[in-house]
């Protein structure tokens, strides 16, 4: 595990010097869910996939940018599921950006994963590492510095719902207009990974990427993006639900499934299984 933090931790070096100084335009590729890629993301996959090749212990490797999983050492022990720039089209605007990895023992699925990472690039770049404990570390002249353990309260004040209002079912609208009355602020960036770690590290609330008219299994991919961050929400004791059933209970048929999801402090993700058990 030592080697593939380590992996990490170089890569996030190189994306950050990446995002400081290449183009950030649109290639003529779309990727695995029929996005048109940015040559950022396909820098930033190539980075990952090259430092992720030296490292022995990595069975199998799945993108985000990438229709298949890809084997790198068959007698490797992990499979780890990344997307290497979440939020990329937030660059133009110069606001954070991450990239998220889950990381499997012996075969991609929630009930391998046994760490999640993700990497926040934005006026600091800052790491959460997820495995016994949710740690928080900042790159400090070219370094990862180790700055604290991450618990969420019980109850948090921040709300990001994501997805297009208009394609809401009435009950969640409802749902989200009612933390808004009890106080709740609106932080909500449109980008996954800075949204989470506000909410973290501010000690709670809610982000929501429900299900929705247009896309009713959900928007977000599990291998990459809902388990990792469900693993890493719980060991810092919150939740993750996809309104009826734990994210990490749920299975995958295709590397690039996606979820309903939501995630948060146990109040708020207590109000939303019992708002989705009345509407079921």
């Amino acid at each position: 595990m030592d080697d593939i933090f380590d992996a990490i931790q170089k890569s996030a070096k190189r994306i950050k010097d990446v995002i400081d100084t290449k183009d950030v335009g649109y290639s003529q590729k779309e990727n695995a869910s029929g996005e048109t890629q940015l040559e950022l993301d396909i820098k930033c996959d190539m980075i990952i996939e090259e430092e992720f090749s030296r490292v022995a212990c990595i069975n199998t490797i799945a993108s985000e940018e990438k229709e298949h999983a890809e084997t790198l050492h068959s007698d490797g022990q992990y499979f780890i599921a990344y997307d290497p720039l979440d939020g990329s089209s937030l660059i133009d605007v110069n606001l954070s950006v991450g990239s998220i990895f889950g990381i499997y023992d012996g075969g991609f699925g929630a009930e391998n994963m046994v760490a999640a990472c993700y990497v926040v690039y934005g006026p600091r770049v800052e790491m959460v590492f997820a495995q016994n404990k949710t740690k928080l570390y900042l790159l400090q002249a070219g370094e990862f510095e180790f700055v604290k353990e991450i618990r969420l309260n019980e109850k948090g004040k921040l709300m990001a719902p994501g997805g297009t209002q208009q394609n809401w079912e009435s009950y969640h609208k409802e749902m989200i207009d009612g933390f808004f009355k009890e106080g709740y602020r609106l932080r909500y960036s449109g980008g996954m990974v800075p949204d989470l770690h506000q909410i973290l590290l501010k000690g709670g609330g809610l982000f929501s990427y429900p299900a929705t008219s247009d896309k009713p299994n959900g928007k977000l991919r599990r291998l990459f993006e809902v388990f990792p961050f469900a693993f890493v929400y719980k060991i810092a004791g919150g939740e993750a639900t996809n309104g009826h059933e734990d994210l990490m209970s749920l299975g995958y048929a295709h590397v690039h499934d996606t979820s309903p999801c939501f995630f948060g402090s146990k109040y708020e993700t207590t109000r939303v299984k019992e708002v989705y058990a009345k509407n079921a």
